[in-house]
């Protein structure tokens, strides 16, 4: 077995029920041949930086797992034919891994509970930093002068 990572993005306007069905399929051809899930994260609606099959927005959904090549070609066959599948994107992570390996990979994706970088929250920025960010210093104003001289004494 060999070692994945795929992104799928699914049209925005399926219900939920269709969007689970279809991640429930592509776990089963996955897990059918003796595969693994190692992670799954289902980041939701985003917005797309270009239209894609004239869709502005898609539910994006990250599996890492460990399958033999030819399911990986069965679940792209799949997501060719299926029209709620906008685009996908599988990349070869390992060419091969064992059951401890897996079990390891597990655990360290449990560990640091992979989440989009929408859901983090913001740090605030603290009362002092903001002011010294806008306050321009003397080095900077200085700097600015020499440039004017500069520019003078080429004409």
């Amino acid at each position: 077995m060999r070692r994945y990572e795929q992104v799928y993005i699914l049209r925005p306007s399926l219900s939920e029920n269709e969007i689970s069905q279809i991640i429930e399929n592509t776990n089963q051809l996955i897990l059918g041949d003796n595969g693994a899930i190692i992670f799954q994260n289902k980041w939701g609606m985003r917005k797309l930086a270009y239209q894609i099959k004239k869709e502005a927005q898609g539910y994006y959904v990250l599996c890492d797992f460990a399958a033999t090549p030819e399911v990986v070609s069965e679940i792209e066959r799949k997501f060719r034919i299926d029209d709620s599948v906008l685009k996908y994107l599988t990349v070869k992570l390992a060419d091969s891994i064992t059951a401890e390996e897996i079990e390891t990979a597990r655990n360290e994706a449990e560990a640091k509970a992979i989440v989009p970088d929408s859901e983090e929250p913001e740090k605030p920025v603290p009362a002092q930093a903001a002011a010294d960010e806008e306050a321009p210093s003397a080095d900077d104003e200085e700097a600015d002068e020499s440039d004017e001289d500069d520019e003078d004494s080429d004409r």
